[in-house]
């Protein structure tokens, strides 16, 4: 809404009030009535203009990320909406905003409004997993460690901060607890995406110990759990170039583009083949 519109709509509103607080004589009541109504029907309509907008604008995030953005083996968020009740405190509110903010991309706006939610309803665990998904893709690392371990002290079971949990420290290098971590969401498999993922991390973290042989089987696990993971076939084909595997590296990166020639990772499938073609080395940094 443009600040002259609601500025218009504020004024408007005032005046009314002014009026009332005056009194109103019996001829003027019926035209108050209307002029209320009018008020009302128009903010109304506004609204309904600006939620479906808001829709067509989370629609372009959407196709954002898949245009050519930046590839990143970060998991990408997408939580379902947070059950919430209205409170008095207003915490929920905030998750809301926290979430809504996430889905967009907005992961400082998200993080703002998540801190808000827990100073006015600490220990929450829905507050403090989507607080550390706003962490971690800001890339604020040891923050979202300490939010996803607050997590799992209430919901031990919490797949889903297990896997960020693992992926957070195979970024930090803690390979042991990233594998104990990662290896639990799949032991307890009750989250499908948890146990896509726990598999591809597990992979990456193999991949940097340089045990190219193990990073290579989880990779394939990953791509029979999730044939559309396009960045298990980049790193598939990285584990095969180290161990010296070049035709096979060559195949993996092929079958990457081939699968989805338009994702960011497909691209990067594509890059690696002409790179090497062109005498150049795959990075060897996740």
């Amino acid at each position: 809404m443009a600040d002259e519109t609601l500025a218009a709509y504020k004024a408007t509103y005032a005046a009314i009030d002014q009026r009332l607080d005056a009194g109103l004589a019996d001829a003027e009541r019926a035209a108050v009535k209307g002029e209320i109504i009018t008020l009302f029907k128009s903010v109304e309509g506004q609204i309904a203009e600006l939620t479906a907008l808001k829709d067509e604008i989370k629609a372009l995030v959407e196709k954002w990320k898949t245009s050519g953005a930046a590839a990143s083996s970060a998991p990408q968020f997408s939580g379902e909406k947070p059950v919430v009740h209205a409170d008095h405190i207003g915490a929920s509110t905030f998750i809301e905003k926290g979430w809504s903010r996430l889905s967009l991309g907005d992961h400082e706006g998200a993080e703002q409004a998540l801190l808000k939610a827990i100073e006015l309803s600490p220990g929450d665990p829905q507050s403090e997993a989507l607080l550390g998904w706003a962490q971690m893709l800001q890339e604020k690392y040891d923050d979202a460690l300490m939010s996803f371990q607050k997590v799992l002290v209430r919901e031990p079971a919490n797949s889903l901060a297990r896997i960020n949990l693992g992926y957070i420290c195979l970024k930090k290098r803690i390979f042991g607890e990233a594998i104990e971590h990662l290896s639990k969401a799949i032991r307890l498999d009750n989250d499908r995406k948890a146990v896509l993922y726990a598999h591809f991390y597990l992979g990456l973290v193999y991949l940097e110990r340089e045990m190219y042989e193990d990073a290579q089987t989880f990779f394939r696990k990953t791509l029979v759990l999730g044939p559309n993971l396009i960045e298990a076939y980049y790193e598939l084909g990285r584990a095969h170039w180290f161990n010296e595997e070049r035709d096979e590296a060559r195949a993996a990166w092929q079958q990457g583009f081939a699968t989805n020639k338009f994702n960011p990772w497909g691209k990067r499938c594509a890059a690696m083949l002409k790179l090497v073609d062109e005498g150049g080395e795959p990075p060897r940094g996740a």
